[in-house]
């Protein structure tokens, strides 16, 4: 068991709600790993890329995700299943931050850190 993979960033939520981050996330490793190209269609990407992608992939989602997706073999596919259940978040989650930025004061806040907390959880 020690040549498990340990999680190189926080798994995909089953709601979705760190969908935005995650998928950076998983570009940017691909793309360290020159695995990018696994993720878009029409790509020329070896079975042994693939396989690899899609071992990533897999190890960086909600148990309860692998198991809904757990038939789906193809990475391409999974991706793209991922990326439809979860991209509409973009039109909620962009008007939410954009309205909490524009509120944001600090005298609202008794504290720094609770200003700097709030600043960052709406810039993530």
């Amino acid at each position: 068991m020690t040549n498990i993979e340990n999680r190189k960033f926080i798994a995909l939520d089953i709601s979705g709600k760190n969908y935005l981050s995650w998928a950076l996330d998983v570009k940017l490793h691909l793309s360290d790993k020159k695995l990018r190209h696994t993720i878009d269609e029409d790509n020329a990407a070896s079975n042994d890329e693939r396989a690899t992608a899609l071992i990533f992939l897999r190890h960086h989602i909600d148990d309860g995700l692998k198991y809904e997706y757990l038939t789906v073999e193809n990475l391409l596919e999974l991706w793209q299943n991922l990326n439809d259940r979860f991209e509409h978040l973009k039109a909620v989650v962009l008007p939410n931050a954009s309205n909490d930025w524009s509120q944001l004061r600090f005298q609202d806040f008794k504290t720094v850190s609770e200003y700097n907390s709030t600043l960052f959880k709406i810039v993530s």
